[in-house]
């Protein structure tokens, strides 16, 4: 298994979930692949599960923590070639009316800090490195960039803006770098916390009652797809095989697009 053979790539947000089903991926690949994670114990286990990742551990909202994660992998390996972003937190579906006003800004900037900003900042310090590698990027949107009711207020309308960096990120930084997003439908093994700002922030969106009948309902295929499913796609527009592909979306939701 060696799509990604010789790629260098570092993951933001790879300590749980799809980052890490994506990190494992792209090792199993070939990659030589570094971490940025900002929970300590997540940091831990990336270290002892995979150690032959190095394991930067810092905010990916930090334009400062971010590009120290750039500029280790690059000593790392000698250059970076892919950029991926998994970073996001969720809303539990809540409406604009279910939240309180003095709530609102700080739930507001929480919720376009961590789920845009993060994506942008890694970006930005990424693309130094990869302007020089002719490399690629690869953001995570969601479902949620394309439909309503698949989060509340604050998650769709942060995710449709990821949505739109990515067109507006492939469009700037074309030919040098290709500029892709995978948009997950709903997953099983998720750690997608919700809001500190609502009192969330112990919530795992992957531990609800009745996750995997919920996902099955969903979708046409009646599938409950885990983190390991989704990191395919990734592993297919980091690879040589997606060199003419750049601004495009891959959807491994089950379908949910036939239902609309």
């Amino acid at each position: 298994m060696t799509l990604l053979k010789d790629k260098r790539a570092l993951i933001i947000g790879a300590g749980s979930g799809i980052g890490r089903a994506v990190a494992e991926a792209f090792v199993r690949e070939g990659a030589r692949t570094a971490v940025l994670e900002l929970d300590p114990a997540k940091c831990a286990a990336l270290e002892s599960e995979l150690p032959d990742c190095p394991v930067h551990r810092g905010d990916a909202t930090s334009l400062g923590q971010t590009k120290k994660a750039v500029a280790g992998a690059v000593r790392a390996f000698g250059g970076l070639d892919v950029l991926v972003n998994c970073v996001g937190l969720f809303d539990f579906y809540t409406g604009i009316q279910g939240i309180e006003d003095e709530a609102f800004d700080a739930a507001f900037d929480e919720a376009f800090t961590v789920n845009v900003k993060s994506q942008l900042v890694s970006v930005k310090a990424a693309v130094p490195a990869l302007k020089e590698s002719g490399g690629s990027i690869i953001l995570t949107t969601s479902t949620s960039s394309f439909y309503p009711g698949r989060g509340g207020i604050l998650y769709v309308s942060s995710k449709f803006a990821v949505r739109g960096a990515v067109i507006a990120l492939a469009h700037e930084l074309a030919p040098e770098i290709r500029v892709n997003s995978v948009a997950p439908g709903g997953t099983l093994d998720t750690d997608l916390r919700g809001l500190r700002a609502l009192g969330m922030n112990r919530r795992s969106l992957g531990r609800a009652p009745g996750r995997e009948a919920d996902l099955r309902s969903n979708n046409p295929l009646a599938v409950a797809l885990t983190s390991h499913d989704h990191a395919g796609s990734y592993v297919f527009l980091a690879s040589d095989l997606a060199r003419g592909m750049t601004g495009m979306f891959m959807h491994p939701d089950g379908g949910i697009g036939v239902k609309r």
